[in-house]
Formats: C-alpha cells, sequence, structure tokens
C-alpha cells in the first residue's frame, strides 16, 4: 500500500519544520511506503530552503511542488496530480500528526472497505481560550472532534481537508479540489471541503470517522479574535453562496437563500436583544447568535452579489 501525504504551504517555514518532524517520527507499519510533498505555494520565505534541508531525512520520500497559483485548492491538486500512491493523505503546514497515524491508515484501509477517513483536530493553544468563543465554532480555527468512530453520511459531521485520507482511485469519480470557492488575494473566499465532501457521497464513496486518526493543531494567537471570526463567518457565507449558484440544495427557501440559515439568524437577532440590554451576559452565546447573523449575510452577498475574480 502507498500513501502520498500532500502537504500545502505558503510562508511557515518554521511550522512547516514541526510538521515535517512529526512525520519523521511517526511509526510506519512496514506494509505500508510513504512519500511526502511539500506544495510550496509561491511563498517568499525560506520554505524551498526548508524543505532541501530535510530531504536527507526522508531518504528519498521527501518531494518539492511549486504552485504559483495561490490557493490551498491549487496547492493541493498540484500535490495530487504529481503523486501516484494508492492514497492521498491531506494535511496543513501547522499541523503535526499523531506517532499512531500512518499505523491507523494502514489498519483502516487494510479491510477494503473504506474509501476515505478524517480525524479528529487536537489544539495546541497558545493560551487560555477566550472567554468569547463559542464551543460549536471552535472549528474556525481548526478545533474538531468527531466523537466515536461513524460512518460519514450519518451524522452531521463532515470530512475536513487538514486531516483526512483519500482513496487516489476516488478523485476519478469526484474530481479533484474545486478551486471556484478557494481563497483569491486577500478575500478569504475557502469552502473547499464543503464543496468536496458531497461529491464523494454523491459518488458513491465510503467514509469513516476514526477517533484516533490525530493531528495536532497549531492555534495562531492572531486568530484569537472577535474580528477574526467575524471575517472568517461573513467569508465562509460567500463561499457557501457560491457553492449553492452552481448546486441548490435540497430545502425550502427565501429571497435565495435556505430558510433555515433565515431561521438561525432570525433566532440569533432575538437572543441578543436582551443580552445587549443588559441581561443574560454569557459572552460566548451573544457572540455566537452575532455569528449566525454573518452566516445569513455572507449567504446572502455570495448567492446574488459576490463576482469571483478569474485565476
Amino acid at each position: 500500500m502507498r500513501l502520498d501525504v500532500i502537504l500545502p504551504t505558503f510562508n511557515r517555514y518554521e511550522l512547516l519544520k514541526l510538521t515535517l518532524e512529526s512525520l519523521l517520527a511517526a511509526d510506519t507499519p512496514p506494509q505500508l511506503s510513504v512519500s511526502v510533498t511539500v506544495v510550496d505555494n509561491n511563498s517568499s520565505d525560506a520554505t524551498r530552503d526548508t524543505v532541501e534541508s530535510y530531504s536527507p531525512k526522508f531518504c528519498g520520500r521527501l518531494h518539492y511542488v511549486f504552485e504559483k497559483r495561490q490557493g490551498r485548492s491549487h496547492a493541493l491538486n498540484a500535490g495530487i496530480n504529481s503523486t501516484s500512491g494508492d492514497l492521498v493523505g491531506m494535511i496543513d503546514d501547522d499541523e503535526q500528526i499523531d506517532r499512531q497515524w500512518f499505523g491507523r491508515i494502514y489498519e483502516i484501509f487494510a479491510s477494503g472497505e473504506v474509501d476515505f477517513i478524517g480525524g479528529p483536530y487536537v489544539p495546541h493553544w497558545p493560551g487560555a481560550p477566550p472567554a468569547w468563543l463559542p464551543r460549536n465554532h471552535a472549528g474556525v480555527i481548526g478545533v474538531v472532534d468527531g466523537g466515536s468512530q461513524h460512518v460519514y453520511g450519518t451524522s452531521d459531521a463532515e470530512l475536513m481537508g487538514g486531516n483526512a485520507v483519500v482513496s487516489r482511485a476516488v478523485f476519478a469519480k469526484c474530481g479533484l479540489d474545486s478551486t471556484e470557492p478557494g481563497r483569491r488575494g486577500k478575500r478569504p473566499v475557502a469552502d473547499e471541503d464543503t464543496d468536496m465532501y458531497p461529491r464523494l457521497l454523491a459518488a458513491g464513496a465510503r467514509g469513516v470517522d476514526v477517533p484516533d486518526l490525530i493531528i495536532y493543531h497549531h492555534i495562531h494567537p492572531d486568530r484569537l479574535t472577535k474580528r477574526y471570526f467575524r471575517r472568517w463567518h461573513f467569508w465562509r457565507g460567500v463561499s457557501s453562496g457560491l457553492l449553492d449558484r452552481r448546486q441548490p440544495q435540497p430545502t425550502p427557501y427565501m429571497l435565495g437563500v435556505p430558510r433555515y440559515l433565515c431561521g438561525s439568524a432570525a433566532r440569533g437577532l432575538l437572543h441578543m436583544m436582551p443580552r445587549i440590554a443588559g441581561f443574560r451576559k454569557d459572552p460566548a452565546e451573544l457572540f455566537g447568535d452575532e455569528l449566525k447573523v454573518l452566516d445569513l449575510l455572507g449567504f446572502f452577498y455570495g448567492k446574488h452579489f459576490y463576482k469571483p475574480s478569474n485565476g
């Protein structure tokens, strides 16, 4: 069994070193052949030098690919196209894999009954999480826990691209990552996972969420701000609106927006009123309600007004 780990990176060479160290330290079953491909997404720092310095430690199993087109989807697709292993693993440059990561991949795929797997993101906090951080919004900064092992499509959990392994044969059925919802310039339009996951299910691929397929995610201090969360939710809404133009959801709509989004935003506004007036001062609940409104505004803008640039 051959596994290609695709590792997109952009101007994070110091964190990239930690990711590469974790890949070196992980236990690899003898039946699993592992190669790592770092895709430099037009970095201006010491990324290339870092990869070259680590190359001898990997004994020919570390490869460098340069992808000028900005965006994680472009980088992932370049990495996938440059490799040929049976499995494609996807992690990010601010993550470290658990020592048993490779072992769990081999054990799950050896059954021959699974086409893709994902797992949790365990946070490395820079300090105590802020009091205003809503628990059900921690995925914004890469804190994901799917709970007990389950088959994808049987719960609300979705496959996240920062800790995922997909059989290469599946890409022939559902295609590579869509570049339309990806980040463009300074606008963080990014909803690639939301686009890929339903395509995997539609192609008949069977996936399992594996609780001990663990990666450790570095939580960037500059993302622990309300400004970052507001911006993320608005532009995630824009991305979802863009995708909805192409693939409407099987749900009732109001003014081109899924009715459940309108209801969620309306309930959020109602909940916010007494708190703003001085009653019920739970900062996490108050901020969570605000984010529901931003989800709706972003979706509406993305569905009806946003014009993505080419490239």
